[in-house]
C-alpha cells in the first residue's frame, strides 16, 4: 500500500525589498551613490542626514526617510552637521570651486599665486593642487600655461601686432615672452602670426606600403607624419597649415629619415625615438605621451587612455585628443579601439588603422 502524500508544489511568491528597504540598505552601506536621491531622518536625535553620512548608524525603527531636503525640514527635522545634506555634495561643491579658480586664472593678467588660487577655492595650498589636478589632468601652473598659449595663437592671429599679441596673453615681459612662445609654437611668434614665414620646415614625400607619406620637421623635431593616396595633397595640407612658411624639400640627409620612418612602419617593434615637435593642449600633451607608451601590438581603449591619464571620465576629450594627432605612427593613436575591440575613425583612414594592427600583430586589448 503506498502511504505517500502527494504534496501540492504551489508556487511561493518571490519577495520584494520595498523602497524604503532598499534606502536603508543604502543608509547602511553609506553608498555615496545614493546622495541626493532621498534622505534619511533620525527621530531621536531630530536630524536628517545624506544616506552616505558617516555618522553612528542609527536604529531602523528610529528613521524616517524623505525625497527632499524640504521635506524633511517641514517634519521639523534639522540638518545633520557632518555631511551637511542641505548643502551641494563634496563632489559638486569642488568641482564648483575648481571652476571658479579656472575662471580667475583665464580672467588673469598674471597667474596668481598657488596661495591666491587655494583661497579661492576655500582650500589649504597642498589640498587644493591636488584637487585641481584630479579634477582638470593638469597642474594650476600647466592649465594657465595652456591658456596662455591658446590666447596667444588668438592674439597673433588677431591683433595689429606681436606686441600687442603679447600683452592681451597676459605676457608683461618680452624677454619672458619670447622664452615661453616660442617653445609653445614650434617657431617664433611673428613667424607663426604670419603662417609661419621665415620658418624651414623641412619635408619629403615617398611610398610606402600604406600609400603616400609626407614626413616634416622643424629644428625642434618632427611636427607631422601624414598618409594618403595623393602626395601632392599631403604637400597642399602642409602648405595650408603654414601657408608664409619656407618649406624646403629634403636632402640626401633628409632621405634618411624619411627612409628611418618608412622602415619602423614596415617593422615596428622597438622604439624610433625621433625628437617630436607637436603642439597641443596640455590635456592633449598627456594623451599622445600615454599613446607613445603603449607596445607595438598591443590594443587599448579610449577609456584605458583615459584611466591613465588620471581622467577617467574625459573619454571623449581623450578621442578627440587622438583625432587632432598629425604624427602618424610615431604616436600611435591607431594602437586604440572601442569598448568592444572594433575600430573607430582613424585620420588617415580606418583601412590603414586596421592595416597597421595586422601588421603589427593581432594582440590583447590591454587595461
Amino acid at each position: 500500500m503506498n502511504t505517500s502524500k502527494s504534496i501540492s508544489s504551489a508556487p511561493v511568491s518571490k519577495l520584494v525589498a520595498s523602497p524604503d528597504d532598499q534606502r536603508w540598505q543604502a543608509v547602511t552601506q553609506r553608498d555615496k551613490a545614493a546622495d541626493g536621491s532621498f534622505y534619511y531622518a533620525v527621530r531621536t536625535t531630530g536630524v536628517y542626514c545624506r544616506p552616505s553620512c558617516p555618522s553612528r548608524q542609527a536604529r531602523r525603527e528610529n528613521v524616517a526617510f524623505y525625497d527632499t531636503v524640504a521635506q524633511a525640514e517641514q517634519a521639523g527635522f534639522r540638518a545633520c552637521k557632518r555631511c551637511k545634506p542641505n548643502e551641494a555634495a563634496l563632489a559638486e561643491r569642488q568641482a564648483q570651486a575648481i571652476a571658479a579658480v579656472c575662471r580667475a586664472i583665464e580672467q588673469a593678467e598674471e597667474l596668481p599665486s598657488l596661495d591666491d588660487l587655494a583661497q579661492i577655492a576655500g582650500m589649504s595650498r597642498f589640498h587644493f593642487h591636488r584637487i585641481f589636478k584630479d579634477k582638470t589632468g593638469v597642474t594650476p601652473k600647466a592649465y594657465a600655461a595652456a591658456h596662455r598659449a591658446q590666447r596667444l595663437r588668438q592674439g597673433l592671429a588677431q591683433s595689429d601686432t606681436v606686441t600687442n599679441a603679447m600683452y592681451d596673453a597676459g605676457f608683461n615681459s618680452s624677454g619672458r615672452f619670447y622664452a615661453e612662445s616660442t617653445g609653445r609654437l614650434g617657431m617664433t611668434p611673428s613667424a607663426y602670426r604670419s603662417g609661419g614665414s621665415g620658418a624651414q620646415i623641412r619635408f619629403a614625400v615617398a611610398q610606402c606600403w600604406l600609400g603616400a607619406i609626407l614626413v616634416a620637421t622643424t629644428a625642434k623635431g618632427v611636427c607631422a607624419i601624414t598618409l594618403g593616396d595623393d602626395p601632392d595633397q599631403l604637400v597642399r595640407d602642409l602648405q595650408d597649415q603654414f601657408p608664409q612658411a619656407e618649406l624646403i624639400g629634403g636632402d640626401a640627409e633628409f632621405e634618411k629619415l624619411i627612409a628611418k620612418v618608412i622602415g619602423f612602419i614596415e617593422s615596428p617593434q622597438g622604439d624610433l625615438n625621433l625628437p617630436l615637435d607637436v603642439r597641443g593642449t596640455a590635456f592633449q600633451q598627456r594623451v599622445w605621451q600615454a599613446l607613445r607608451e603603449i607596445p607595438a601590438g598591443a590594443r587599448v581603449t579610449y577609456s584605458d587612455i583615459a584611466q591613465r591619464i588620471g581622467k577617467p571620465s574625459a573619454v571623449r576629450a581623450v578621442a578627440s585628443a587622438c583625432a587632432s594627432n598629425t604624427i602618424a605612427v610615431l604616436i600611435p593613436c591607431h594602437r586604440v579601439v572601442r569598448m568592444d575591440g572594433s575600430l573607430s575613425g582613424y585620420r588617415w583612414g580606418v583601412e590603414r588603422k586596421k592595416a597597421l594592427l595586422e601588421k603589427e600583430g593581432e594582440g590583447e586589448v590591454l587595461s
